[in-house]
């Protein structure tokens, strides 16, 4: 588990605490995302943690090969992911002030900065809204069933505009007859 002391970094002589770490997800981590995140191997977080009054800041580079469900057949689909997060921790709770100029402000509790956690939220937080396996991408197929089908927003407008509403058909067969007496 990655912690890490507040007050240490704090009064740390080094300015930067440089973080080069291979990370290795814990069993709750996958229970709490709930299948968004089925697999996760060669998880590494690289960065630094500075101080900056009144927080300690932390910049890292997250590099994980994750298994995520398809959005369309839940067919697992094997990505590799690379994003950078940045999060501010403070030994007291943050003002309304801090929060709005800050994107994230996290209160530490007993002097420990949980860089585990953080990095499995990122993880999460970073799953793209549409996974799809290559086939699904490459030939638009979308998954059926008995009596019903996923189609895409262009096939179903096509399909309103090419269906006949029943009772305008038989207004168009009354009109027909009239045109033929």
């Amino acid at each position: 588990m990655l912690e890490y002391s507040f007050s240490q970094i704090k009064n740390d002589r080094n300015p930067l605490v440089d973080i080069d770490e291979d990370i290795s997800l814990r069993p709750p981590f996958f229970a709490r995302s709930q299948g968004l995140l089925r697999k996760a191997k060669n998880v590494h977080v690289k960065g630094q943690f500075f101080y900056d009054e009144p927080f300690v800041t932390g910049n890292f580079t997250v590099t994980a090969d994750v298994e995520v469900p398809s959005t369309r057949s839940l067919t697992p689909v094997a990505m590799h992911e690379e994003f950078n997060f940045t999060e501010n921790y403070s030994e007291i709770k943050p003002t309304p002030e801090q929060l709005e100029d800050e994107e994230t402000i996290i209160q530490v509790k007993d002097d420990k900065i949980d860089l585990q956690t953080a990095v499995e939220d990122n993880l999460l937080l970073n799953i793209p809204s549409v996974v799809l396996t290559k086939d699904e991408d490459e030939n638009n197929i979308y998954p059926a069933g008995q009596g019903w089908k996923v189609v895409s927003e262009a096939d179903h407008e096509k399909e309103a505009k090419e269906k006949v509403n029943p009772a305008f058909a038989s207004l168009k067969q009354l009109l027909d007859k009239d045109d033929k007496n």
